[in-house]
């Protein structure tokens, strides 16, 4: 018996230096507990958690361009590319507006502000001006002109995903025009520049969990769980309505690719704990782009939809835009038309594309909604301070995984995912770890008839390429 236990615990203590999922989770537990019982000591932690989302953000801008510009230079054509493009976009536009609707249906079922008799004039404007530092969000004209970069750079140094991308397009453009005859080792050096960068991600990642204690520890201590109670069925409507279009979207998922997003949750449940923990998308960006790309996925498509997506795709920050204006509305007796309604739905599709990077971008949103409808003072907006970071885990995990399957829906329909890869990497039956070199399912249609067969649809079995360390494998897409 005491031999059994020992080995158990050796097995646990084991468990937790090897895996980052429980490390956080236990992180997270300690923080809620630090921030409940010593409320001063855990608001005094927040360093922690802003230190390691500045030197993950610090790696995103370098990682994109380098995975964009090897993902244009691998497939060969730039046309691809601008398709890859103009399909996210209109991924996105749907999606969001579905976000929108759905939001709009749940407030108006469910009311969560019916009954709270606010008088507007007891509310601080001033509070919403501290919020958003006096900012405004961009119009649609400055949000293309911002896009474009004025400095190489000034680009990275700003860290704005837009101006990166657009480098790297110009910079892949321009290797495709002049071809590795002329360029022969500036593709390498960009591949090991990739790997020195997902390595020092790698390095990052033991930080996750201080990152985690700190970030909650924070929100407890300085927000406190009473707004828990006070903001009780706000939360509970938007957390459920985010549930119900994440099942929407599992439902497109396996309509489109056939893969299921529960397998893909449990596949990056390591990220998404690490995104809840520290209330931001941005610190798993890394990392997601390496587990899509292992999960079957072309470069160039991970590349171009999922950073893109952090501006154009925020499902989960249009559910509680939606919600919350209805929220607000409700709480101070105004009672919006269908026409009012739709207006919201506009309004919010235009602003909700300007709002990443901004800071209190969801305040500015909303302050314009409220000025667009003409019946909702703008200090009504301070009806929400006190529950907006608790929000941040419904639309941290819903614009990741809103992104994630936006990357997989515009893959499969540009030919670019590998489902055979995809589901054996979703099933565990492959490690996490991507193959660059990997065919795609066009590029197999492509192959000579007298090849032997391996569509993604095939139910033969396909022989892996071997190589060092190549290992023969029987796919079949299940």
């Amino acid at each position: 018996m005491p031999h059994a236990t020992a080995s158990l615990t050796r097995r646990a203590g084991r468990f937790l230096r090897t895996s980052l999922f429980a490390q956080v989770l236990i992180a997270l537990v300690l923080g809620v507990l630090v921030g409940r019982l010593w409320p001063q000591a855990g608001a005094s932690l927040q360093p922690l958690g802003d230190g390691f989302v500045r030197l993950i953000k610090a790696m995103i801008a370098p990682l994109v361009f380098c995975v964009v510009v090897a993902g244009i230079t691998k497939a060969g054509d730039l046309k691809a590319f601008g398709r890859i493009g103009v399909k996210a976009l209109i991924w996105f536009e749907v999606a969001t507006s579905i976000a929108l609707v759905v939001g709009l249906l749940a407030g108006n079922v469910f009311a969560p502000g019916a009954g709270m008799h606010i008088d507007p004039a007891s509310l601080d404007k001033g509070a919403v001006d501290a919020k958003t530092g006096g900012g405004q969000l961009p119009s649609a004209a400055q949000f293309v002109l911002e896009s474009l970069p004025d400095s190489a750079v000034g680009a990275f140094a700003e860290n704005s995903l837009l101006q990166v991308l657009v480098l790297a397009c110009l910079v892949g453009a321009a290797l495709l025009h002049l071809g590795q005859q002329k360029v022969p080792q500036i593709l390498p050096v960009i591949e090991q520049a990739q790997d020195v960068v997902f390595t020092i991600v790698g390095f990052l990642m033991k930080l996750a969990p201080l990152a985690v204690l700190g970030a909650t520890a924070h929100l407890v201590g300085e927000y406190g769980l009473g707004a828990m109670s006070t903001y009780g069925k706000l939360i509970a409507v938007c957390y459920g309505v985010a549930l119900a279009f994440l099942v929407l979207l599992g439902c497109a998922l396996k309509a489109v690719t056939g893969l299921s997003l529960w397998k893909f949750v449990r596949y990056t449940r390591e990220e998404l704990l690490l995104a809840l923990g520290t209330g931001s998308s941005e610190t798993v960006m890394p990392r997601m782009m390496q587990k899509l790309r292992a999960a079957g996925c072309r470069d160039d498509a991970v590349g171009l939809v999922l950073p893109t997506g952090y501006s154009f795709n925020l499902d989960g920050a249009s559910i509680y835009l939606s919600i919350g204006t209805l929220f607000i509305a409700q709480a101070i007796g105004v009672d919006l038309s269908l026409g009012q309604q739709i207006t919201v739905v506009l309004v919010l599709m235009l602003t909700s594309k300007g709002m990443a990077g901004v800071p209190g971008s969801a305040f500015l949103a909303l302050s314009a909604t409220a000025s667009a409808l003409g019946v909702i003072p703008a200090s009504a907006v301070a009806l929400l301070l006190g529950v907006d970071r608790i929000m941040d885990s419904m639309r941290v995990a819903t614009n990741l995984l809103g992104n994630c399957v936006a990357v997989f829906a515009v893959s499969r329909w540009e030919g670019a995912l590998d489902r055979v890869t995809a589901k054996r990497v979703l099933n565990g039956e492959l490690p996490a770890t991507a193959q660059t070199d990997r065919p795609t399912e066009r590029e197999r249609a492509a192959e000579p008839a007298t090849a032997e067969p391996a569509r993604a649809d095939s139910a033969q079995p396909r022989e892996a390429a071997a190589g060092p360390g190549a290992a023969s494998v029987t796919t079949r897409d299940t």
